[in-house]
């Protein structure tokens, strides 16, 4: 067997190799060719728009609050005794004027009986007094009696007709004290527990009421709001960028359900709270079936202005650059994607209240956004329109079938 030289052996391997690596550097090529022509027949992205109209936007407001009664009143004694018996139930609801207390009554009675005695005795010596001025009248016309002793008899008369009427003054303290003894309510609502029982001693200077009445219909709620926001709403109703919305109030209950009953907002106060730095708002609900109990916490929602000629654009079709500029892409001439700086003041729901940046009419895209650039080419259609996918045209599917056998065959080859 003849040895073959170095020279030799190379050239053979050579030989072989390079059909093989130009087979390979041709498929690749028309790898290249073949995706390059698929991208240039994808052609323009498609997008979705909406068309934006104007609208009058009210500002929701939803802010939390208490509920307070519309009327509260502590029952106290006026006179001072043993509470004989507690008339009423307690948790029930009393009228005014409804007696709720009776304090023992015999010391006032007593004091009744002999004030009105000492107006009887002062009337007797009233009119004593003034038949001796009327006699003694005539007898001083004739001199019979001095003019000073006439003069005495009708000042005697008179201070008798003012003894009787302080007396009168003093049965009338006593016969009050005596209606006092029985305590009353002072306002009409429902009561609540009882602090004193049957044999308590009670004095008119105690520092705690016999019970407390709540007048629960209408019921206030009183909204705290924050002093910046409510100064940047006055600046903004006094530039005319907003106008003055309602005072319908609706109430969210602790559940998260709806009160059911439209309130309205009663005034405002005039201060700041400056523990808090917030400002009370006060609101008036009907309460019929009694469900808001005082103290309560609630959410209420109502429209403090309304921003006129506003734009709402879907939350996900306004963006933010890297300095907090809001921007939205619209479709422009051409089916050209501009980009447009907006003025986005605040979110209503699921849009954003463009007050600026925009117009009527103006096409806004709300799909297809990634990746999109200003002036890029797009094909724009209406937002949620559905993709239609049709199939390849026979031959075209064919030949890439076939293209994709080759591959699958070249590739183990």
């Amino acid at each position: 067997m003849s040895k073959r030289s170095p020279g030799a052996a190379t050239a053979l391997v050579l030989c072989v190799l390079l059909p093989i690596l130009g087979a390979c550097s041709g498929g690749a090529e028309a790898e290249a060719q073949k995706g390059g022509n698929a991208k240039g027949a994808r052609g323009p992205s498609q997008v979705g728009f909406v068309t934006v109209t104007t609208t009058d936007v009210p500002l929701v407001t939803q802010l939390g609050g208490r509920t307070v009664a519309y009327e509260t009143s502590e029952v106290r004694p006026q006179v001072n005794g043993i509470v004989q018996r507690r008339l009423f139930t307690e948790g029930s609801f009393v009228r005014q004027g409804q007696p709720l207390y009776q304090i023992d009554p015999s010391l006032y009675r007593a004091a009744v009986n002999e004030a009105s005695a000492t107006v009887a005795s002062a009337r007797a010596a009233a009119d004593a007094a003034q038949a001796r001025a009327n006699r003694f009248r005539p007898l001083a016309q004739i001199e019979a009696v001095s003019q000073q002793e006439y003069t005495d008899a009708a000042a005697q008369a008179r201070q008798a007709r003012a003894a009787v009427a302080q007396n009168q003054a003093a049965l009338e303290t006593a016969r009050i004290n005596l209606r006092f003894a029985t305590i009353r309510a002072p306002i009409s609502g429902r009561i609540g527990r009882s602090l004193f029982t049957q044999g308590a001693l009670v004095s008119a200077n105690q520092v705690e009421p016999l019970a407390i009445i709540q007048r629960t219909d209408p019921i206030y709620v009183d909204i705290q709001q924050s002093s910046a926001d409510l100064t940047a709403l006055r600046r903004a109703l006094a530039q005319g960028g907003v106008t003055p919305g309602s005072t319908q109030v609706r109430l969210l209950l602790e559940d998260g359900s709806d009160y059911g009953y439209t309130g309205t907002v009663q005034f405002s106060e005039l201060q700041v709270n400056e523990s808090t730095g917030t400002v009370t708002l006060r609101a008036s609900f009907p309460n019929p079936q009694g469900t808001l109990l005082p103290g309560q916490f609630v959410q209420t929602r109502f429209t403090q202005a309304v921003t006129p000629n506003a734009i709402l654009v879907p939350q996900n079709a306004v963006q933010r650059d890297i300095g907090g500029q809001a921007y939205v892409f619209i479709v422009g001439p051409n089916n050209k994607a501009i980009r447009r700086e907006v003025k986005a003041d605040r979110a209503q729901g699921n849009d954003w209240v463009i007050t600026g940046g925009i117009r009527a009419g103006d096409k806004v895209i709300t799909q297809g956004l990634a990746n999109l650039r200003d002036g890029a080419d797009i094909r724009p259609v209406p937002a949620n329109t559905p993709q239609r996918i049709a199939p390849p045209p026979a031959g075209q599917g064919g030949g890439r079938g076939k293209a994709g056998g080759q591959s699958k065959g070249g590739g183990p080859a």
